[in-house]
């Protein structure tokens, strides 16, 4: 173990604090994140100062709409990472065990293995959760599934064992390796994957699962909307209870198949009828 460590304290509205851990956990490698009211800490052994520079890209793509404050300094060691390690639990959600890789698998369930960088990495987050149950719910042997800004990977290895035939995408490059990392240490593999969003897409869903904070997907309504195959599902997630009435008015044009509320954050299944 090291004798110093990186620390980073970014601090933002109250809001956006689960979402901006979410994001975190899928770039931070061996980080672990420490969340609280306004402000979420990063320790790690290694310089953070890539944390924060996707962060400023983050924000950049989102017009502004989130302001982060950041302070990165270096402290004296302690072993934080096992204390971290042992704060974490595997969980179950629909038909899935998600587990780290220093607990063992379960029977019964369909294990995926995620070594996450905080809870939310590891399907803990309220939006990470309703898209598992929503996954087992809507999802089957042969689909065509593509997730949509996949970060971790945890969706679409998801799908995968349920038999997909899955495509995953995102804009942050980092996000892409971990997806990689994540695929290979549950031994699945993806069809396609690639840097950049939706609209690279050469194939229609019969799955899109979209798990973004509001204000893209309503950027991105109509690239998730074209993708998806006439009477196939649009899991939509990543949306504060307090925007949910503008995401639904991006997509009022599809049927709304189920809502799920968990701590103040939305999961919204449509369906796209055919015509």
């Amino acid at each position: 173990m090291q004798t110093n460590y990186y620390q980073l304290t970014i601090t933002l509205k109250d809001d956006f604090v689960e979402f901006i851990a979410d994001f975190i956990a899928n770039i931070a490698g061996d980080g672990g994140v420490e969340i609280g009211e306004g402000q979420i800490i990063v320790r790690s052994e290694s310089d953070l100062t890539f944390v924060k520079d996707a962060l400023v890209s983050l924000a950049g793509t989102l017009s502004g709409s989130i302001d982060m404050d950041y302070t990165i300094e270096e402290k004296e060691n302690k072993d934080w990472i096992k204390s971290y390690q042992d704060s974490i639990e595997p969980i179950e959600a629909g038909k899935f065990y998600i587990f780290p890789s220093w607990y063992e698998p379960k029977e019964g369930l369909i294990n995926i293995k995620i070594d996450p960088a905080l809870a939310f990495g590891s399907g803990h987050h309220a939006t990470t959760f309703s898209c598992l149950s929503a996954i087992s719910e809507y999802v089957k042997k042969e689909d065509k599934v593509i997730d949509v800004g996949c970060g971790s990977g945890i969706l679409g290895v998801a799908a995968k064992k349920l038999g997909a035939i899955v495509d995953l995408c995102d804009t942050d490059p980092i996000s892409i390796e971990s997806c990689k990392e994540n695929f290979s240490l549950n031994e699945e593999t993806y069809n396609k994957l690639w840097e950049g969003s939706i609209d690279k897409a050469t194939s229609t869903y019969d799955v899109v699962i979209a798990n973004i904070i509001a204000d893209v997907l309503r950027f991105i309504a109509e690239e998730l909307k074209s993708a998806t195959k006439e009477g196939g599902y649009l899991i939509l997630s990543g949306i504060l209870d307090k925007k949910e009435n503008l995401v639904k008015e991006s997509f009022k044009d599809l049927t709304l198949e189920k809502r799920t509320l968990k701590d103040e954050w939305v999961t919204l299944v449509y369906t796209k009828e055919a015509k």
